[in-house]
């Protein structure tokens, strides 16, 4: 279901019990693509009550280890590791892997958006024609961000990133 990094980094971190929760949210989350809580708690395979099942799935998702820092940043590193240095590669791959250390950055953007009530500002990380989110925050106010919420945000991006030169982008 995961690729193997991923497994290792979240057993790791997560207990058996944990483990298997959060892979049955991930199959729900495929197949029903709402993330409604109360719509995963009717599905999700527990033979508790609904409302026992409710609470423990949100609990689960309260807990500390499911922090973006612990769990995210590790899988992050990873994928950045192996762009600059993968196992394996194709043509493809390897033409791309030269337009990357021709250029000799990564490429960062951060954004801030409205959606819906939420103010969410993100660091993604520029992969060939997609970005991956790295790192992001909820706003506690309407309007744009300001430069202290820019800096506070990009700081662990840059950390984690620390070895590679970075460019960032924003508007």
């Amino acid at each position: 279901m995961l690729p193997s990094f991923y497994q290792t980094c979240l057993e790791a971190h997560l207990t058996s019990a944990q483990y298997l929760t959060l892979q049955l949210l991930i199959i729900l989350l495929q197949t029903e693509r709402n993330v409604k809580l109360e719509r995963l708690a009717t599905l999700f395979p527990q033979p508790i009550q609904f409302e026992s099942r409710r609470r423990n799935l949100q609990r689960f998702l309260g807990l500390p280890q499911l922090s973006v820092k612990l769990l995210w940043f590790p899988l992050v590193n990873y994928l950045v590791r192996e762009q600059f240095h993968p196992h394996k590669m194709n043509r493809k791959r390897r033409r791309y892997l030269k337009r990357i250390k021709q250029r000799g950055y990564l490429l960062l953007v951060i954004d801030r958006t409205q959606w819906k009530e939420r103010n969410l500002m993100m660091v993604s990380l520029v992969c060939g024609r997609r970005a991956i989110p790295v790192y992001w925050h909820l706003l506690g106010k309407k309007g744009n961000s300001n430069l202290g919420q820019q800096k506070a945000l990009l700081t662990p991006v840059l950390k984690l990133l620390k070895p590679n030169p970075v460019i960032v982008i924003g508007d």
